[in-house]
């Protein structure tokens, strides 16, 4: 490698082969030898004559290099090898080269002739910002940097939008990491002599300065990047020469210390000599910073394209984290601040994490307090972002400052985060959960805690803590999300959810005095969710070998435990249904294989013992279906307790089944004597029946008769179970045709006195008997012979018109009710909210459930007309329902379901009629909801026309028919009785083709009589209406087709001198395409949308109006009321991208002469030249924001 070869060459004594790119301290040698050290320093005057040029300020000279003289990179290039690298743009894209070899060859060129090195660096930035133009020796040394730069932008591809800092995949992604890399190794091997030389470093200043004022995005973005990476590279300089300063400081001190006899006059001079050159060294970086801070930063941080901001905003966070002392103050922060407020969400997750950066270090908190009381409510605010990720990072640094002090948080701002932890967006709800857990449990005192528990008799000193758990989850008054709650803490406080042992003697105690027993049912609720997450964990994470071990000890070890705690748990509370049902979910989470394993047999006994109990007490559906499902789960074969398991459940379910059969023939013979004694014993042992019948082959008969309402749920529940369970058999084993015939005989039965059923009096029993018929018209449809299963036929049940209309009608009386007349039969309820809910609820059951019957083509699609003509007054109930019935139709058959929405207008059309007679209100609500509801029809086509084409027109074609269809007995002077139905017809004509506008037109004037076109009273504004949108776009086609358009903010790209984009034709006879539903057509092309560049037109326009098409709105009127924060140096980044321009920056000292000037820190024994900085967020400085920020969250 030529590279590696002349770096094996170089002089060791040359600056660039520094090997310590931290410390600057100099060897004795160095400082016992002037001239050496002399030669080393910077080209000051005196020393380079031969190469001394006048120092020239950083906007004299304008920037760019070129290859030339043969050499490209230091080396010299060969003909005829096109395929090595020969440009540094080249070497660094290709990245093969050690960054160090090539900054090292540039080094050497730059010594030989720092104009060809430096044209060399120039053309580097160009052509890293994807410009093809070269900038030649001559308009190096004789224009300025707007002309050379100018003309480069001329020069500029702007066929695409993409340059190499947006161009995606991997090589490019390693090349803007060699770019960074490029820049800081160039800067840290030139940090001791070269970059003092007054040209070097100005010339290149100057460069990226003029480059980031450009209207080409490309241009902007990629000089911002190597800018901010040449300020931090300099920063980390910056900090070097303070240390070595300080380390100079202190010899000098303990030599002049000495007494007389032992100090060295000469190396006190020495070090005096070199302290002051530090010194020197020092002052010209801190002007090197600023001119990169103020002709570049200050204006970039607010651009209107979001990665440079963010690019801006995140390199100024390394500053404050690298370089603290100089940094991390007040007049660099506001900048940091005041970006919090951006509207885009990549800028603020790079403010936040500038933020945690620098809150992370405890000992830069005395720094950030006023920070921290400005912008604390801003942090808060944003742990309710929109962006996840911007909330889940506003998260974490919050918990940061609440890790720093206690007190910078109040108890509002606490309460914002805790409630996150109940997130649905996991990453939100974990870092809450952290943030809960630093509040509330790692502040107590362990010795305290185990004081306590000896004297209370606990093992645990945990359980303060727990109970502190269930009051902030009662508290919550979100008690429905217990496992939300332990999903969120269980990565920061597993060790305290995982003791079980704990929350066990917490429950077997006796209740404190006073304590309510809701806080028992709590922590019961807390516990099983801790189970659940211990031994399944999350549904969504992939577990490591490593967590999959932990979680078979966690299983193992709950296992255990709650072997022999679960039958005193259940003895204890067995009376409450609600802490037995949650009880009974534990023995699922359980390794039964332990019970033989530990013989623990006696402790099973027990367990069954008390579920039997449970059973006997108990008639609430969930705990009996808990029960049952306790029972399924210990009975598994896989286990060797199942046999015990299987006796303890057939000896309890062979008493329910005797004890139900003598107490239904006791009510039977009673009959109408029957009390309500009687009633219960058989509503409860049925309840029982049917809960166990759920889970376990139970197939008992029912006798059919009179029965009470109850009753007769529970007992047709039952029946359905047991046809199931049958079913089951059949499927699994090879049945007879005996079998088949007698399974049928049953459903069949089964369905007629459900289809009975649906005409009782009783509204339980009505929706109990619906929603079993949609159940077993889903399960015994055409699909139960799908899968190699023809031998099934049999059982296949097809509903007849007369079921499919019962069916419709119970939706249509039972779902579509007004909610006034609900809302009146739950007057006087103290519960009505809850109530309503649950009846909305179950009202949505029943039409899903009647849905899906449309949708698997059991029940006739027609039938759903009168559905969807709901679609609008009940979308707030059942609007997603209708939708995706909706969908799904139209995926089964697409002209059908356009039939079948037509079909629902007209049914409204026609009710419309009816009310209000043939002389229509065409401005009334009706017909505007109507028409409303067509327009919403229409939009569900989407934007694939030749998709939908065949649909629409077939949707078109009966829309005219209905339209035409009955004569006005007036007389044909008068419009048609339905002709007011074109006005809502005329909302799909957008969604029709050009060629097919043309066919529909064409058979809409079948219809039409001669004088009809020649009507213009308003009787007739339909039919000219729906002319009109058919014959709008005749001559040009309308067909949507899917583009993409630029993403790019700021993106403006003038279309004048474009060629038309020209459109195939289509030719033959369009006229009968539709109508005959088996053509084809031939489709033109999608049309090309030109692709929008990120740069705006060389044209003399003001660029103030530009907009950012992606930005997200929501904060921008809050960051332009609170310029009253800002200096003359900052304004609000919603502005143009020119906004630093004034004159090219002819002065730069002259025009940031009121701005900020970055002034690095005095060492720690030169404090006289500290001066008070001032205060920008004192109070007296600002003008507060009153309106507070207005941003959309969610």
């Amino acid at each position: 490698n030529i590279c590696i070869a002349s770096c094996l060459r170089r002089d060791s004594s040359n600056e660039s082969g520094a090997t310590d790119a931290v410390s600057l301290s100099m060897s004795m040698s160095e400082i016992e030898d002037p001239e050496a050290k002399g030669r080393k320093k910077r080209g000051r005057p005196g020393k380079q004559v031969s190469n001394k040029k006048p120092r020239r300020s950083p906007t004299d000279k304008t920037t760019t290099v070129s290859r030339g003289r043969g050499k490209a990179n230091g080396v010299a290039q060969h003909n005829g090898d096109n395929s090595d690298p020969v440009t540094l743009f080249e070497v660094v894209k290709v990245g093969k080269s050690a960054m160090q070899c090539v900054v090292d060859d540039w080094i050497e060129s730059y010594k030989q002739d720092r104009d060809m090195a430096l044209l060399d660096l120039i053309n580097f930035f160009i052509q890293c910002s994807g410009c093809k133009g070269t900038v030649r020796i001559e308009m190096f040394r004789n224009m300025q940097n707007a002309e050379i730069i100018r003309k480069m932008t001329e020069e500029f591809d702007e066929d695409s939008g993409d340059y190499p800092l947006t161009m995606p995949g991997p090589m490019w992604k390693k090349f803007r990491y060699n770019f960074c890399e490029f820049i800081a190794v160039l800067i840290r091997q030139c940090q001791y002599s070269i970059i003092y030389d007054e040209y070097m470093m100005d010339t290149v200043i100057s460069l990226l300065t003029g480059l980031s004022d450009s209207q080409v995005r490309a241009f902007r973005h990629t000089s911002t990047l190597a800018a901010m990476k040449l300020m931090t590279a300099l920063v980390n300089v910056a900090l070097n020469l303070s240390i070595h300063q300080d380390n100079t400081q202190r010899q000098y001190e303990a030599e002049r210390n000495k007494i007389a006899g032992k100090r060295a006059n000469e190396k006190l001079e020495l070090l005096l000599q070199k302290r002051k050159e530090l010194q020197e060294n020092q002052d010209e970086i801190e002007n090197m910073m600023n001119s990169i801070f103020k002709g570049i930063f200050v204006h970039r941080y607010r651009d209107a394209i979001a990665e440079i901001r963010a690019i801006c905003i995140e390199e100024i966070g390394v500053w404050m984290k690298m370089y603290s002392d100089a940094f991390l103050n007040d007049s660099y922060l506001k900048y940091v601040g005041w970006t919090l407020h951006d509207r885009q969400g990549e800028v603020r997750l790079k403010c936040l994490k500038a933020l945690q950066n620098l809150y992370t270090n405890r000992e830069l908190f005395p720094k950030l307090e006023l920070f921290t009381n400005r912008f604390k409510d801003r942090i808060v605010s944003m742990t309710l972002d929109k962006e996840y990720d911007v909330a889940v990072e506003a998260i974490r640094l919050v918990t940061l400052i609440l890790q720093g002090s206690e007190d910078a948080l109040s108890n509002e701002d606490c309460e914002n985060v805790y409630h996150l932890v109940y997130s649905a967006h996991r990453p939100v709800a974990v870092a809450a959960g952290e943030f809960l857990h630093r509040k509330l449990f790692s502040r107590h005192d362990p010795q305290a805690e185990e004081a306590l528990a000896k004297r209370r008799g606990r093992s645990s000193p945990n359980g303060n803590l727990i109970r502190m758990l269930v009051l902030f989850f009662l508290e919550s008054e979100l008690h429905e999300h217990a496992a939300y709650l332990v999903d969120s803490l269980w990565e920061s406080s597993q060790e305290l959810l995982k003791d079980w042992e704990c929350m066990t003697e917490l429950l077997l105690e006796e209740p404190v005095q006073g304590e309510e027993g809701k806080i028992r049912t709590a922590l019961i609720e807390l516990t099983v969710c801790t189970i659940r997450q211990a031994a399944e964990a999350h549904p969504l994470s992939v577990l490591t070998a490593k967590e999959r071990k932990m979680q078979i000890d966690d299983k193992n070890k709950l296992t255990e435990h709650f072997i022999m705690a679960l039958p005193m748990l259940l003895s204890k509370y067995q009376a409450d249904s609600e802490k037995v049902a949650n009880l009974l979910q534990i023995p699922q989470f359980f390794d039964l294989d332990v019970y033989s394993a530990g013989r623990m047999e006696k402790h099973l006994d027990g367990l069954l013992k008390q579920i039997r109990l449970v059973v006997e007490k108990h008639i609430e559906m969930d705990v009996l279906e808990a029960c049952s499902k306790t029972y399924s789960i210990l009975c598994s074969e896989e286990y060797t307790i199942m046999n015990r398991v299987d006796i303890a459940r057939s000896q309890l379910i062979d008493e329910m089944t005797d004890r139900f059969a003598h107490s239904v023939e006791d009510l039977l013979q009673e009959a109408e004597e029957a009390d309500d004694d009687d009633i219960y014993n058989v509503l409860a042992t049925l309840k029982r029946l049917t809960a166990f019948h759920n889970a376990h082959d139970l197939t008992p008969g029912i006798e059919q008769g009179s029965m009470p309402e109850q009753i007769a749920v529970q007992a047709l529940q039952c029946s359905h179970y047991s046809i199931l369970w049958q079913l089951v058999k059949v499927t699994e084993g090879a049945p007879t045709k005996d079998d088949l015939v007698a399974l049928r005989r049953v459903v069949k039965s089964f369905l007629a006195v459900c289809q009975q059923c649906l005409s009782n009096v009783n509204t339980p029993v009505k929706e109990q008997a619906f929603m079993l018929l949609c159940d077993l018209l889903m399960i015994f449809s055409h699909q139960l012979v799908s899968g190699g299963r023809e031998g099934l036929q049999p059982l296949v049940f097809n509903p007849d018109s007369t079921l499919q209309n019962e069916l419709l009608n119970f939706v249509l009386d039972h779902v579509f009710i007004d909610q006034d007349d609900e809302s009146q039969s739950m007057e006087g309820d103290e519960e009505d909210e809850a109530n309503k809910i649950e009846a909305l609820h179950k009202r949505r059951n029943l039409l899903a459930a009647f849905c899906k019957l449309i949708i698997y083509d059991i029940v006739d699609m027609p039938a759903a007309a009168d559905i969807f003509k709901h679609y609008m007054k009940y979308y707030n109930d059942y609007g997603d329902i209708i939708k995706e019935t909706l969908s799904k139709t139209r995926q089964t058959d697409k002209i059908l379901c356009a039939k079948t929405l037509i079909l629902s207008l007209q049914q409204l059309f026609n009710e419309l009629l009816q009310d209000q007679g043939p002389n229509l209100d065409r401005t009334s609500s009706h017909v505007s909801g109507i028409k409303e509801l067509a327009r919403r029809f229409a939009l569900t086509f989407g934007l694939d026309q030749i998709k939908t084409r065949e649909a629409v027109a077939t949707l078109h074609k009966d829309g005219i028919e209905f339209s035409f269809k009955y004569q006005n007995p007036r007389g044909s002077e008068f419009p048609p009785l339905n002709l007011a139905f074109l006005e809502v017809l005329s909302e799909f004509s957008s969604k029709l083709i050009r060629q097919d506008k043309k066919t529909v037109h064409s058979y809409l004037e079948k219809f039409m009589s001669e004088n009809m076109s020649e009507r213009r009273e308003d009787i007739w504004l339909p039919l000219i209406s729906y002319r009109n949108s058919l014959l709008t776009g005749g001559d040009e086609d309308h067909m949507s087709v899917t583009s993409g358009s630029s993403s790019k903010p700021g993106s403006v790209r003038s279309k004048k001198g474009r060629p038309p984009v020209h459109k195939k034709r289509i030719e033959g006879d369009v006229e009968s395409s539709w109508l005959m539903r088996n053509d084809t057509l031939q489709t033109p092309g999608a049309l090309q949308t030109p692709q929008l560049t990120s740069t705006v037109l060389r044209e003399n326009r003001p660029a103030e109006h530009m907009a950012d098409p992606d930005s997200e709105p929501g904060s921008e009127n809050d960051f332009v009321h609170k310029r009253g924060l800002m200096e003359d140096d900052a304004e609000p980044i919603f502005e143009d991208v020119m906004m630093s321009s004034r004159g090219q920056l002819e002065d730069m000292n002259e025009e940031f002469e009121d701005t900020m000037v970055i002034d690095l820190p005095p060492s720690r024994n030169r404090r006289e030249r500290a001066e008070l900085r001032p205060d920008f967020f004192d109070s007296a400085a600002m003008i507060e924001d009153e309106s507070g920020f207005s941003m959309q969250m969610f």
